[in-house]
């Protein structure tokens, strides 16, 4: 079994990418793969509606840009992905917007099943609010992809600023390792 999971937070080693590899050490130590994908800073560019996904229907974007199919094609192969945001004015991050739309339109003009039946979570960091809109936004692309979500003790967030503070967030941190854990046992109990 594979996790992929893309960083949208243009900080290789922020917040977002450390609260990703929390949930990363519960997946390894029951065994599952992981692959983290840095998305932001990227540039991938937001869906242009031009409809040509319907016409082609071979799981492609025709726009060409930094790897878009390449990620599609990912999380088309993984068992579990997780798209980790920051904050920025209460929504995701530019590139993880794009992903999800373009990967979301990919997905229904090739019969809504790219996605379906795979498990999908969200990872947030945020500074002070507006944490849950960013967690909605990720859950509301798995939730119509049909992806099965799992859940933790909290919202999948943490508070932190400068890179590292996520470090200083003992809720956060926890939640992010309940994350992990039941995100396996999700993933083992689909597979068996």
């Amino acid at each position: 079994m594979k996790v992929i999971a893309f960083n949208g937070s243009p900080r290789k080693d922020g917040n977002t990418a450390q609260s990703i590899q929390i949930v990363f050490e519960e997946l390894n130590r029951a065994g599952i793969e992981t692959e983290l994908i840095q998305l932001g800073g990227k540039k991938v560019y937001g869906c242009l509606a031009c409809g040509k996904c319907w016409e082609t229907q071979d799981n492609r974007c025709i726009r060409q840009d930094d790897e878009i199919n390449a990620y599609i094609a990912k999380m088309q192969e993984a068992d579990g992905i997780i798209i980790g945001s920051p904050t920025y004015f209460s929504n995701v991050s530019t590139e993880v917007k794009a992903l999800i739309d373009r990967c979301g339109f990919v997905s229904k003009a090739n019969g809504g099943d790219l996605l379906r039946g795979k498990v999908g979570a969200a990872v947030v960091s945020v500074r002070r609010a507006g944490s849950t809109f960013t967690y909605s936004a990720i859950n509301f692309f798995f939730g119509i992809a049909e992806m099965i979500i799992p859940s933790s003790s909290y919202w999948n967030m943490t508070l932190a600023l400068e890179p590292g503070d996520v470090q200083k967030d003992e809720e956060g941190k926890e939640t992010f390792r309940t994350l992990g854990k039941n995100m396996a046992k999700l993933l083992k109990q689909i597979k068996a």
